[in-house]
């Protein structure tokens, strides 16, 4: 029950009513152990069968949205137009297993970067995130 409230307090801060659809969202979210990669298409999955209901795409986009920019999730894009989202924002990297379409976390410790190019006049570097693309051994 508290942390149905924090859930409650949570999108009511971000200016979102605190609908059962927005809360089922933040549960699936937030209350497990581990961190979870997932896209929007996978997400609407877990929900819909938990709940045995629809929930509309433009809730899910909205509310992820929302729990993106408040720095809640952090968004994974990759070539094609495949987007994942990752409950864990601290800094780390990634493996992406194309054949299973996963992520797996990499900690940020052991990745090295021993050089990096001049960075163009007038810009800094805002972040560094690896992606290293794996495939299943023969």
């Amino acid at each position: 029950m508290k942390q149905l409230e924090f859930h409650k307090e949570r999108l009511r801060t971000f200016g979102l009513r605190p609908t059962k659809q927005r809360l089922d969202i933040c549960r699936i979210l937030f209350d497990r152990k581990n961190t979870f990669h997932f896209t929007i298409e996978k997400l609407k999955k877990i929900i819909e069968k938990n709940n045995k209901k629809k929930i509309s795409l433009a809730t899910l986009y909205n509310t992820i949205h929302v729990l993106k920019k408040k720095g809640y999730l952090k968004e994974i894009s990759l070539k094609g137009n495949k987007t994942f989202f990752d409950t864990n924002t601290k800094k780390h990297h990634h493996f992406y297993d194309e054949g299973m379409s996963q992520l797996i976390d990499i900690d940020d410790k052991n990745i090295s970067l021993n050089y990096l190019p001049k960075i163009p006049n007038g810009k800094k570097i805002k972040s560094i995130e690896v992606l290293v693309k794996i495939e299943k051994t023969n």
